[in-house]
Order: C-alpha cells, then sequence, then structure tokens
C-alpha cells in the first residue's frame, strides 16, 4: 500500500515509484496507463489477459468507490495453474495489486461510478487480446454479485472456460 501523507489541505501519495518495486524485487518497465469508470455497481470486466508477444504485467488501484477484483494463474506448468486471488481495492483502502503476465485479471464494481486505474508494460494489442469467463465454475470465484445482475460487455460474456485454452503462457 502506497504510503499517505495528509494533511489540512489533504493528501499527498506517490502510487508509482520503480524505486520501491525494484527493492521488492519486481522488476517491470510500464508503457501506458488506462482508466476504467464503470457507472452502475455489479459490472464486471474480464477475465482479461494479452498472450505473448504482448502479455502485459499491470499495477492496478481504485481511485473512487471500489471493486473485488480477481487474479488467475494461466501458466499450466505453474503449480498455482487455474487458481485464483480475490481481493478488495477501493479509494478508501488504497491497496494496489500487481497482476503478472500470465495470469488473467478482471472486477466486479461494488459502487456506482467505481474507477480503476491500471498500468501496464505492454501496450494493447487486439489481435493478442484474450480472456476466460469471468463465471467459469472450474475457477471456483466466489464473485459477489449473482450471474443475472452482472453487467458485463457482449464479448466478455463470449469468453471461453479455461479447459478450453489452449497452453498460451
Amino acid at each position: 500500500m502506497p504510503r499517505r501523507f495528509e494533511d489540512p489541505r489533504g493528501v499527498f501519495c506517490e502510487t508509482y515509484s520503480k524505486r520501491a518495486l525494484s527493492a521488492m524485487g519486481i522488476e517491470v518497465e510500464f508503457v501506458q496507463d488506462n482508466h476504467s469508470i464503470s457507472i452502475e455497481r455489479n459490472v464486471v470486466r474480464g477475465l482479461h489477459f494479452q498472450i505473448p508477444p504482448f502479455a502485459q504485467d499491470k499495477l492496478i488501484r481504485v481511485a473512487r468507490g471500489s471493486a473485488f477484483d480477481v487474479v488467475v494463474d494461466l501458466r499450466r506448468a505453474s503449480p498455482t495453474f487455474g487458481k485464483h486471488v480475490a481481493t478488495v481495492l477501493s479509494a478508501d483502502n488504497w491497496r494496489q495489486l500487481l497482476v503478472p503476465a500470465g495470469f488473467a485479471h478482471g472486477f466486479c464494481t461494488l459502487e456506482p461510478n467505481t474507477e480503476v486505474l491500471y498500468k501496464v508494460s505492454r501496450f494493447y494489442s487486439p489481435q493478442h487480446d484474450r480472456g476466460v469467463f469471468w463465471n467459469d465454475p472450474d475457477l471456483g470465484i466466489g464473485w459477489p454479485v449473482a450471474a443475472e445482475d452482472a453487467l458485463l460487455s457482449d464479448k466478455d460474456l463470449q469468453y471461453p472456460r479455461l479447459r478450453d485454452l489452449r497452453d498460451l503462457f
């Protein structure tokens, strides 16, 4: 969690520091910042990833509102293949989440007007853009929204289940 400096004027925070990540053994060079605004609660975006050579590391944070954030390991040779981690990122808790290349990422907004910011290490490439079905029962993700109440793009509704993906990483 980034350090916050508060005084009567407000708050200052360094939200990204290459030096701080390097001190944790994380060497990543970000090339693009993305900003998503979801008007409604229960908007689900994901589970998204890009395949090599455009696979992306992502640094995720929420600037307004809150989101249930999920990361799924897609590396077939990994002992955690198909496993996920989930956490709540919010404007209040100031947490950030690093999503390494080889992992799918998605989130569900918990409040209206939620803004998610993320840095990525490779530029967006439509030809390399992929996804996994958000509610794949094999993943066992405890989404905070019922399937019938989730607001998704048509594209996100068409993604395959994990077991139907070929080995990508």
